[in-house]
C-alpha cells in the first residue's frame, strides 16, 4: 500500500485557502469583551474577544490603529469588524481587526474617561511642580477608604509593622457607586479644615473600570488638587490608572505600597542611624588620631626644644646690626675728618696770616680795610696790620 502524507505547512495552507474562498469570512461583524489587552511596541494589538462561551485570538495592525478614538482595555465590550483568517505557523485562525467601537456602558466610561483626563492635563492638575513632597516621617497619616474590607487592614499591618508609633486616622468613605466621589472629596475638604493628618492616603482594592469611576471624577480630582496635605493615590491594582492617580502628589501600586512610601521603616531608621553613629566615632577616632600626631609632631619642633634659640638668633641679628652700624659710623667719621683736614690745608693756604709772613701788611682805618689809596686823607690815623703785632701811623 502506497503513502502520500503531505506536511504540516501544506495542510495549513490548504486550510488558509478554505477560509479565503468563503466570502463570509471577508467582512464579519462580531461583538465581544476584550481580554489579554497588549499594545506591542511595533504599533499592533494583540487580544482576545470572547462571550460566555467562547473565544477567538485578534489582531489589529499598526495600519489600521491610527482610526481609533480611544485606548481598548480588558473587559471592554467592542463590536468589530475584520476578516478571519489561518496564521500558517501556528496552525490556528484568528480575526484580523479593521476597525473597532466600543459598546455599552463601558465604552461610554473609557470615552469619558479620555476626554476627562485631557481636559484635567491641559489646566495643569498633573503638572510635576504642583506636587508637594510626601514628609519623611509622618506622625499621622489618614486613609479616606472603606472601614471594612482588606484595604485597611492592609494598610494598618504595614503601617504598624513598619513603625508602631504612628498614627492611623481612618476617614471611612464609599469607594464605589453613586456619590462616592463626592464623598470622598468632601473628606479631603475636612481633613485639611481640621488639619487631621500629616499626609493622605486615597485607597481601595482592584475592580473594573466601572468599578473604580468614583476616582475618575472631577469633583474628586479637583479636591486632590486643591488639598494642602500630601495625597498618595492607591487605587485598584498596580495596572489600573486612574485620574486620582495622575493628580495625586504620589501614586502608589497597591494600598499596601502606598502605606510603605507613607510611613518610614523605624528598624531601617535605626539601622541607618546606627550607621550614622560608627561612621562618626570613625571620623571622630581619625581626628583625634591626626590632631595627636599634630600635636607630637609641634612638639618635637625646636620652638618647644630649645625656646631661647629664637631669642638667641634675634640677639645675634642684633649685635651684627649695631657692628654694622658702628662700621659705617667709624667709616663716616673717617671720611669727614679727612673732608675736614682738606679744608683747613685749603683755609690755611688762603689765610690772610700767609700773606703777611711774605711782607705784606694791612691798613685799617676806622676798623675798616683800606683797599684804595683815595680811601686816606692827610692827617688819617691808620693801623697796620703785620706777622707780629700791630702799629699806628698817620698819614703825612
Amino acid at each position: 500500500m502506497t503513502y502520500n502524507p503531505i506536511s504540516v505547512t501544506q495542510l495549513n495552507q490548504y486550510i488558509k485557502s478554505k477560509f479565503e474562498e468563503d466570502e463570509y469570512f471577508d467582512s464579519v461583524l462580531v461583538e465581544g469583551e476584550i481580554s489579554n489587552y497588549k499594545h506591542h511596541y511595533t504599533g499592533h494589538l494583540y487580544f482576545t474577544l470572547k462571550d460566555e462561551n467562547s473565544l477567538i485570538k485578534c489582531i489589529m495592525f499598526k495600519t489600521y490603529t491610527a482610526h481609533l478614538d480611544f485606548e481598548p482595555e480588558d473587559g471592554m465590550k467592542v463590536m468589530i469588524l475584520g476578516s478571519v483568517s489561518v496564521f500558517e505557523r501556528d496552525g490556528t485562525y484568528q480575526l484580523y481587526a479593521k476597525a473597532i467601537k466600543p459598546l455599552g456602558k463601558l465604552g461610554d466610561l473609557s470615552a469619558a474617561y479620555e476626554k476627562l483626563k485631557l481636559k484635567l492635563e491641559n489646566e495643569g492638575l498633573f503638572a510635576q511642580d504642583h506636587k508637594k513632597k510626601i514628609p519623611m516621617y509622618p506622625k499621622t497619616i489618614g486613609v479616606l477608604t472603606s472601614n471594612t474590607g482588606a484595604v485597611i487592614r492592609d494598610i494598618i499591618n504595614v503601617s504598624t509593622r513598619r513603625n508602631s508609633n504612628v498614627v492611623i486616622r481612618l476617614f471611612p468613605v464609599p469607594v464605589q457607586g453613586e456619590g462616592a466621589a463626592e464623598k470622598i472629596a468632601k473628606g479631603i475638604e475636612l481633613m485639611n479644615e481640621q488639619n487631621l493628618a500629616d499626609v493622605l492616603i486615597i485607597a481601595r482594592g482592584g475592580g473594573s473600570l466601572e468599578d473604580l469611576w468614583p476616582f475618575n471624577e472631577e469633583i474628586l480630582a479637583r479636591a486632590i488638587y486643591s488639598s494642602k496635605i500630601p495625597i498618595i493615590s492607591a487605587v485598584g491594582h498596580e495596572t489600573d490608572f486612574t485620574i486620582a492617580d495622575f493628580v495625586a502628589d504620589l501614586r502608589a501600586p497597591t494600598p499596601s505600597a502606598a502605606a510603605e512610601l507613607a510611613v518610614p521603616d523605624i528598624q531601617e531608621l535605626k539601622i541607618k542611624l546606627e550607621g550614622y553613629k560608627n561612621r562618626f566615632k570613625q571620623s571622630l577616632t581619625r581626628k583625634l588620631q591626626l590632631m595627636k600626631l599634630r600635636y607630637e609632631k609641634c612638639m618635637k619642633s625646636r620652638v618647644f626644644t630649645e625656646p631661647l634659640q629664637k631669642i638667641n638668633e634675634q640677639y645675634m641679628s642684633i649685635d651684627m646690626q649695631i657692628k654694622s652700624m658702628e662700621y659705617n659710623i667709624s667709616k663716616k667719621l673717617q671720611a669727614d675728618k679727612a673732608k675736614l683736614q682738606q679744608h683747613i690745608l685749603k683755609l690755611d693756604t688762603l689765610s690772610p696770616l700767609k700773606t703777611l709772613a711774605r711782607g705784606y701788611g694791612i691798613i685799617y682805618k676806622n676798623g675798616q680795610t683800606v683797599k684804595k689809596i683815595s680811601d686816606l686823607k692827610i692827617e688819617d690815623e691808620i693801623s697796620i696790620q703785620m706777622q707780629d703785632g700791630k702799629a699806628k701811623a698817620k698819614i703825612i
